[in-house]
């Protein structure tokens, strides 16, 4: 399937990591059962898109020991799949799988490539390109998403080239990724360096979509997401309740909250086809499976305003 089917240019599509990303750093696991359950409730709202899992170790990671499982409801209920592929295993068991897109992360700095991945920036790219020839040889309807981590600021080493993160963006795409992601992992930029850095990925991919991924640990994630919006980003990554973080980023806190950006997105004038009363059990479900989690969220607290029309607009 074409990546302008997958993440049409007429609507934001938002991505659900929290059965990944928001789970790296939790106290308290959700069970198997609980997992899929969340995945049915979220779809019920309407949501299409989800990152199930990563292609780690089970002994190391057991909160992603059931991919497979997650692979398997993901397909039962058509929706599309998204999984961390950090090394070529992984990316060999991926290929392996239903799975429908695999996520390569290349970091924008040296140290934190190191310390994410033990490995450089270049050999990082160079995953990149081993993942799209596989993909092409035995699974060619499989996209190759590449994120850049740490693309508006490191926790490691400080501030970040935005042409640096221009040329490793390039760089992957070149060497064979559909699309191309830019996180800001720490939450360590504000709206004006997100707009700016955004408008330059719109002019690099030159009608491609590319992926904004936000974190809210200094407060600014609705307001880097509306600068996002603003220049050119139509794919949104956010977690329901606002779980998430880096365990090789210190400092780092959830990503930015998913009920929030389907409101923040919709009040915008953009589509996403997601109900956000809907969401509700979703996020009861995670909850009650998650007791030791801080769950965030201002539309959790206040609600939707009254007469909303706009929810699951096609």
């Amino acid at each position: 399937m074409s990546l302008e089917v997958i993440y049409p240019a007429d609507r934001v599509t938002l991505r659900e990591v929290g059965l990944r990303d928001g789970l790296q750093l939790a106290k308290s696991l959700p069970s198997p059962e609980a997992k899929r359950a969340w995945l049915k409730a979220e779809a019920d709202a309407g949501v299409r898109h989800y990152e199930v899992g990563s292609f780690l170790p089970a002994g190391r990671f057991p909160q992603f020991a059931d991919i497979p499982q997650m692979i398997e409801a993901s397909e039962a209920l058509n929706l599309h799949s998204a999984g961390l592929t950090l090394n070529e295993r992984g990316a060999e068991t991926a290929i392996a799988t239903a799975i429908r897109e695999m996520v390569c992360v290349v970091s924008a700095t040296e140290e934190h490539s190191e310390a994410n991945m033990r490995r450089s920036r270049a050999a990082a790219v160079e995953l990149v390109g081993k993942v799209a020839a596989l993909r092409d040889a035995e699974a060619p309807r499989k996209l190759v998403n590449a994120g850049i981590a740490m693309a508006f600021g490191c926790s490691i080493s400080g501030n970040v080239d935005p042409s640096e993160v221009i040329r490793l963006a390039d760089a992957c795409l070149v060497a064979g990724a559909d699309i191309v992601g830019l996180a800001d992992t720490v939450g360590y930029a504000g709206p004006t360096a997100v707009g700016q850095l955004c408008a330059q990925m719109e002019k690099l991919c030159a009608g491609r979509p590319f992926i904004i991924h936000l974190h809210d640990t200094r407060g600014m994630g609705i307001a880097n997401t509306a600068a996002a919006l603003d220049n050119g980003a139509r794919v949104v990554d956010a977690s329901l309740g606002g779980l998430g973080g880096c365990p090789f980023a210190p400092g780092a806190t959830g990503n930015v909250v998913f009920e929030d950006v389907v409101f923040l997105a919709e009040s915008m004038g953009f589509r996403t086809g997601i109900d956000l009363e809907a969401l509700k059990p979703a996020r009861a479900i995670a909850e009650e499976a998650m007791p030791g989690e801080e769950f965030h969220g201002a539309l959790h607290r206040a609600g939707p305003p009254k007469n909303a029309n706009w929810q699951a607009t096609a």
